[in-house]
C-alpha cells in the first residue's frame, strides 16, 4: 500500500510516517498544499491523508482540485476542528473519511487501511491462493499454518500479486505501487524482494516469472 502524507507540522508528517511505515506501508509526505496536490498528481497513491489546513493552499482546494483531475486516491482529511460542519464541508469536497485532531494512531492505521480495501477494484480484507493466506487487514501472512516473517516491501509485493488475482504485474507496477519516491528505479529492488518473497512462501512455488512482463501468482500448471 502507497500513502501519501499531506501535513504542515514537520515533526508530525514525520512520525505519521515512521508509525505508517512501520505498518508495512510505503510512505512519501509533502509539507504544503501546492507539493502535496503535484505529488498526488503525479505518483498514483492508495490512500492521501490530507491535513485540512495547509499553507500555500488550503486542504479543501487541494481535495477538490484532486477530485477535478480524476485522482482515484482515496483521502482521509485530517483537521484540527472536530465540528460538524467541516466534516460536512471535507466530505462534501470529495473526501473519503475524516479524522479530527489528536487522533489514537491504531485508528489512523485502520482508517487507512479500511480506505485501501475501498479501493477499485475492491481488495477482499483476506486473499488466498492454495494454501497461502494473506489477512490485509493484520498485515500477516500464512502458508500451509505456517506463519511467514515478511519484510514490508515483501508483503506489499505478495498483497499486490495476490490482489491481481492471475494478472501479470509489471516490475514497473510492483515499484510504483510498494516502494516510495524515493526508489531508483534502475535498482534491481523489485527482483531481490520478490527472490526473497519466493524463498519464504516455500515449496511449491507459487510466484511465476512472466518473461519481459512481469510476475504472477498462482499454482505452476
Amino acid at each position: 500500500m502507497r500513502v501519501l502524507v499531506i501535513e504542515d507540522d514537520a515533526e508530525m508528517a514525520e512520525t505519521v510516517a515512521a508509525g505508517l511505515r512501520h505498518a508495512q506501508m510505503a510512505v512519501d509526505v509533502a509539507l504544503d498544499g501546492p507539493d502535496g496536490l503535484a505529488q498526488a498528481l503525479v505518483s498514483d497513491y492508495d490512500v492521501v491523508v490530507l491535513d485540512r489546513d495547509l499553507p500555500g493552499m488550503h486542504g479543501d482546494q487541494v481535495c477538490a482540485s484532486l477530485v477535478a483531475a480524476g485522482c482515484r486516491s482515496r483521502m482521509l482529511m485530517l483537521t484540527a476542528a472536530a465540528a460538524t460542519g467541516d466534516l460536512v464541508d471535507g466530505l462534501g469536497l470529495g473526501a473519503d473519511d475524516y479524522l479530527a485532531k489528536p487522533f489514537d494512531f491504531p485508528v489512523l492505521v485502520a482508517r487507512i487501511g479500511a480506505l485501501f480495501r475501498r479501493a477499485q477494484p475492491a481488495i477482499p480484507p483476506v486473499l488466498r491462493c492454495g494454501d497461502l493466506v494473506v489477512d490485509t487487514g493484520q498485515r500477516a501472512a500464512w502458508r500451509a499454518g505456517r506463519q511467514l516473517e515478511l519484510a514490508p516491501k515483501e508483503f506489499g509485493v505478495l498483497e499486490l500479486l495476490l490482489a491481481a488475482q492471475g494478472r501479470t504485474v509489471s516490475a514497473e507496477e510492483l515499484l510504483e505501487r510498494v516502494w516510495d519516491e524515493n526508489a531508483d528505479p534502475f535498482t534491481a529492488a523489485v527482483k531481490i524482494t520478490v527472490s526473497r518473497v519466493r524463498a519464504k512462501l516455500g515449496e511449491p512455488p507459487l510466484i511465476i516469472t512472466v518473461s519481459r512482463s512481469g510476475y504472477r501468482i498462482g499454482e505452476q500448471s
